[in-house]
């Protein structure tokens, strides 16, 4: 796996995160973990901004909930609402509707790519191949 491509990025640069890389970074996956741990460093050293919408927050939280473990679920929380939630209004949902309608995205995709242009993040951290069709977004995988 090709390391992050992510030093370019201006200082504060917001990006917003999908499931997957966060899910990989709390949890400390073996061989995945690492390969985003670059990307929370800057963000923990306050170079990069995280931003996640509340589909994210259902996502990661999942894990713990379906373990019993609420404590790590409301560390996880904790640390999601750290950074800037995005919620799914109106405006988001059509923009969704229409990346769906255009380039065939799962519902979710659709929801955390058209998340990530309403706030106009500067890029979208995910593992998911998917938003390579996304062409008005810059992806970080």
């Amino acid at each position: 796996m090709e390391p992050l491509a992510f030093d370019d990025l201006p200082e504060q640069a917001l990006l917003l995160v999908d499931s997957a890389p966060i899910i990989y970074f709390l949890e400390n996956h073996p061989k995945l973990a690492p390969h985003f741990e670059p990307l929370f460093e800057a963000h923990g050293i306050g170079r990069l901004r995280f931003a996640v919408t509340t589909i994210t927050i259902a996502e990661v939280l999942t894990g713990p909930l379906r373990a019993g473990d609420e404590a790590v679920a409301r560390r996880y929380r904790a640390t999601l609402e750290g950074w800037q939630v995005v919620e799914l209004n109106v405006d988001i949902a059509e923009s969704a509707a229409r990346l769906r309608a255009s380039l065939r995205l799962k519902l979710p995709d659709a929801i955390q790519a058209a998340s990530a242009l309403a706030i106009n993040a500067v890029a979208i951290v995910t593992h998911d191949r998917d938003f390579s069709r996304v062409h008005s977004l810059r992806v970080i995988s």
